[in-house]
């Protein structure tokens, strides 16, 4: 074992469950030098600046670049939560910071995708099946659909099974509703994966339902006839505030402590019905 607690064996390192991380950009092959440099420089100061904000050192990953894309593995008592969470809403407000302003084809476009499992480092790069799923998922077609089908958006983030643990636990401010279970068949990699696609909140703030105008609100009608009244006659009680009431009474005579009432709305403290 080394100094810093990872296991050899041979040619293999033995990292033990670690969280990983893969990032690809859409259409980078497309791009011309000029932007391909451009968006080089925007991935590594975006996901720099998502680590910060979600207090991941990123000091500390393990990586491997391509360009375009990276695979991260993180260190032992890296937050899957802070993963999940503040760093990809920070990753998407990074994205639409650098794409304001630019057009369509200029637009810098990822898919992320997230997955918890054992990793080892070999000869030439990291090994065990966790690498593979979270590259599957990365590049999967449901994920590229996704972002595909949501052309406001500038983020995919697809979780594993395992990722999405803390998700479904309510460790993180997501909703559950907010990911799409999508099954995933790519090369040798069969499984499922947890989708959210963040874009821009366009829904009108929402309004209090109108109360009742009068013409729509039911109508009651009521009436006493009574000969003679010595105490206390009520034609209509009700906890109702809203609406037509109607009340008649009819009486030949009212003694000294009678007393007739029409409508009597009993209402709480504060003016609510009761």
């Amino acid at each position: 074992m080394t100094g810093n607690g990872v296991r050899e064996r041979g040619d293999v390192r033995t990292l033990g469950r670690r969280l990983l991380l893969a990032v690809d950009a859409k259409g980078y092959g497309g791009a011309d030098a000029v932007r391909q440099g451009d968006f080089q420089e925007a991935i590594k100061r975006l996901l720099g600046e998502a680590a910060e904000h979600a207090g991941l050192n990123r000091e500390w990953w393990m990586t491997q670049e391509g360009g375009d894309s990276l695979f991260a593995v993180l260190p032992a008592d890296a937050s899957e939560s802070a993963l999940v969470d503040p760093f990809m809403r920070r990753l998407d407000t990074g994205l639409r910071a650098f794409n304001r302003d630019r057009v369509p084809e200029a637009r810098l476009r990822l898919r992320a995708a997230v997955h918890c499992g054992l990793v080892s480092y070999g000869a030439n790069g990291f090994v065990c099946r966790a690498p593979v799923v979270v590259g599957r998922i990365r590049d999967c077609a449901a994920l590229r659909d996704a972002l595909v089908a949501a052309p406001d958006a500038y983020l995919a983030v697809g979780l594993s099974t395992a990722a999405h643990e803390v998700v479904a636990e309510g460790d993180t401010t997501f909703r559950a509703q907010e990911f799409r279970r999508v099954s995933v068949t790519e090369k040798e990699y069969s499984g499922d994966a947890w989708i959210w696609v963040p874009v821009p909140d366009t829904e009108q703030p929402r309004r209090e339902p109108e109360p009742p105008s009068r013409h729509d609100a039911p109508v009651v009608r009521a009436g006493v006839n009574a000969k003679k009244v010595d105490g206390r006659v009520t034609v209509v009680r009700t906890d109702k505030a809203t609406g037509t009431i109607e009340a008649t009474a009819e009486s030949e005579h009212i003694g000294p402590t009678g007393e007739v009432v029409g409508v009597e709305i009993r209402t709480t403290d504060d003016g609510d019905p009761r």
